[in-house]
């Protein structure tokens, strides 16, 4: 019977963040993927290490640190990846007043409050009418999240040895040991990073928990010709989905205008994130709905809904729909569901959209406990 040091089920963005932080310390780790390849939620996002995101929530400083081992990671494995920074853009008074409240709490020089001349050189391609000023954070990193997901596989396994076993579903973990059909593998501890499937495993458990799933949609486009958009960027809307901006005290009136002017778009939670690969494709999105049972067909309004809203501070000139798609991802409402469901075994799941920005970080932070 073969042993690990460390088995990690699943090799999503999670999953490969917790074995890297494993494996750097010179242990055996083995990845078991029920699938030929990634293909959850960690593929179907935009490639945003938003750490500006997680602002003054409890997972702060675990947001931080995984920037700081993401820019390691890809730095030393060439995986393609932009730190173009992220432009938070405000077009209302009440969402400059939001912009100003945020920058004062945050207390950082890494996140500054812009002037439209600013905005202008960093991002020429917004559109200018009306334009009031913007949040600039300079730590966000772009990947893309397809690529990224595929090649850090082969970087692990080279650097570090760790072992990849594809299409390996596991159908039962208990202390010691994994099991995939009828084969056995054995492991010092094992840790779940399985996303949204609260089933194949552990069903009883998650039975008890407080996790929910989320269904976003989300396009790809590719502008014509030779069109950049500089950095990251996102708008109005924005403030209303993420914590960061929760503290400050004009968001009531932020949120109350947005639900008179765009009820369809806070309906469906309809804000936009958009980034742009070294390809040219953009990357737009998304929506959230909510709820065990996620239906598998998208609609085509909600797809409406976003690029009606793209155009209010983002007129691409042409654009060409490559590909739509929906993602769907665990969410716990304490940011980050983790769980010793059995002795060294260990779940984390639930991190929401965060997935990108916090899987390095968590990975770390999951570890270090594990070992100590």
């Amino acid at each position: 019977m073969k042993r690990f040091d460390v088995a990690i089920i699943g090799a999503g963005a999670l999953g490969l963040a917790h074995a890297y932080a494993a494996a750097k310390r010179g242990l055996k780790v083995g990845v078991f993927e029920r699938s030929p390849k990634a293909e959850g939620a960690s593929v179907r996002n935009f490639g945003m290490i938003w750490t500006v995101g997680q602002w003054g929530t409890p997972l702060a400083d675990v947001a931080q640190d995984s920037n700081r081992i993401w820019r390691e990671v890809l730095a030393n494995s060439g995986i393609w990846h932009d730190p173009c920074g992220c432009l938070t853009l405000t077009y209302h008074e009440d969402e400059l007043q939001v912009a100003r409240e945020f920058v004062e709490m945050a207390n950082d020089p890494t996140i500054r409050l812009i002037q439209p001349e600013e905005i202008a050189q960093r991002s020429p391609s917004v559109r200018q009418e009306g334009l009031l000023g913007g949040v600039f954070s300079e730590r966000e990193v772009h990947v893309d999240p397809r690529s990224t997901i595929a090649e850090l596989p082969a970087y692990l396994s080279t650097k570090f040895g760790v072992e990849f076993h594809w299409s390996h579903c596991v159908t039962k973990v208990e202390t010691g040991s994994i099991q995939i059909g009828t084969q056995t593998w054995a492991a010092d501890r094992i840790i779940v990073c399985t996303g949204s499937d609260y089933e194949t495993l552990f069903p009883e458990h998650f039975a008890d928990s407080s996790l929910n799933r989320c269904k976003l949609q989300m396009l790809r486009a590719m502008p014509k010709g030779d069109w950049r958009i500089g950095t990251m960027l996102c708008a109005g809307l924005t403030l209303l989905h993420y914590k960061n901006f929760a503290s400050c005290p004009t968001l009531v009136s932020v949120k109350q205008r947005y639900e008179e002017t765009h009820p369809e778009h806070t309906k469906w939670g309809v804000h936009l994130l958009v980034s742009q690969h070294g390809t040219g494709e953009l990357v737009l999105g998304d929506s959230h709905e909510y709820g065990p049972a996620i239906s598998p067909f998208n609609l085509e309004s909600v797809d409406q809904l976003i690029l009606d809203y793209l155009n209010t501070f983002l007129p691409v000139p042409e654009i060409e729909i490559t590909l739509r798609w929906h993602g769907v991802y665990s969410t716990y409402d304490k940011q980050v569901y983790e769980a010793e469901v059995q002795p060294n075994v260990h779940i984390v799941t639930g991190v929401g959209g965060a997935g990108m920005t916090m899987s390095m970080g968590l990975g770390e932070r999951t570890v270090s406990r594990i070992l100590a």
